[in-house]
């Protein structure tokens, strides 16, 4: 009965983290780029009753008796469906529809990369950059920073459907500047490690980053301009695995509440 008490208390435990990132998914179901995460349950360790060979006779059993001690939680996967395109008025706004992340530079001059292509130009020491909205600058195919020429404005920046940076002069003819927005894959996208402000960092699980203008054989993502992708967050499924993780923390205190029941009964007991 004392196990049967932790076992329970185990599952509440993994079922109140459950609950934590369905509430994680729907928090951000408007959070640009954003892709929903599921928690993963594993057993813990199994005690042997009784073996295959011992019966109350000494007879052969086939089976042994075994007990599990409860669950925990064994990961938090992330699921990177492709989002919604939601359309912008925004000419610096873009949309990834494939498997491709985005670049940016942090403080720390690390490289992270993210699906939230909410970028936006903005004053930075070498001039005026493209950065997302935290201001970290955003990274073109050859881990170059995206700034805006001598004597040209912001405004006569050019950025075509496939990546590629230019701007037209004050006679209305377009330059390129020989400049693709940056776009890397991942061999296992759920090993990134996951960072706030819609960030992720390459990690061992994930592989390293892999370049898709230079890198053969992968499949070429598309940068639509005027779009922002949404999370890919489904809210009647998220809805159904709260309730359904509602009811598995009643079931584990229900039995918590059972086994103290027994206990009592057994405390009770007169010769």
């Amino acid at each position: 009965m004392m196990r049967a008490l932790w076992s329970a208390a185990s599952g509440m435990i993994a079922q109140q983290t459950n609950v934590d990132t369905i509430s994680h998914n729907l928090a951000n179901v408007n959070t640009t780029g954003y892709k929903t995460q599921r928690a993963e349950f594993k057993t813990l360790l199994y005690q042997n009753m009784q073996t295959r060979t011992t019966t109350a006779n000494g007879e052969n059993k086939p089976v042994e008796a075994q007990v599990g001690l409860g669950t925990r939680v064994a990961a938090t996967n992330t699921i990177f469906s492709q989002g919604s395109m939601l359309s912008s008025e925004n000419p610096t706004d873009f949309a990834i529809d494939g498997e491709g992340f985005f670049a940016v530079q942090g403080d720390d001059g690390e490289t992270y990369y993210t699906r939230n292509g909410a970028f936006c130009w903005a004053i930075g020491p070498q001039g005026t950059t493209l950065c997302n909205s935290d201001g970290y600058p955003v990274l073109d195919s050859n881990g170059n920073q995206i700034i805006v020429p001598a004597g040209v404005t912001s405004g006569n920046m050019v950025i075509s459907n496939d990546g590629s940076i230019g701007y037209r002069t004050a006679a209305g003819a377009y330059v390129a500047m020989n400049q693709t927005i940056g776009l890397h894959q991942f061999t296992n996208p759920a090993g990134l490690e996951k960072l706030s402000r819609s960030l992720y960092a390459v990690s061992d699980a994930s592989g390293a980053a892999m370049n898709e203008a230079t890198t053969a054989g992968l499949n070429r993502s598309t940068v639509n301009q005027y779009y922002l992708e949404g999370s890919n967050v489904q809210i009647a499924d998220e809805m159904v695995n709260l309730i359904v993780a509602q009811r598995a923390y009643e079931l584990n205190s229900k039995a918590i509440q059972a086994s103290d029941d027994m206990l009592q009964q057994a405390n009770n007991l007169r010769r």
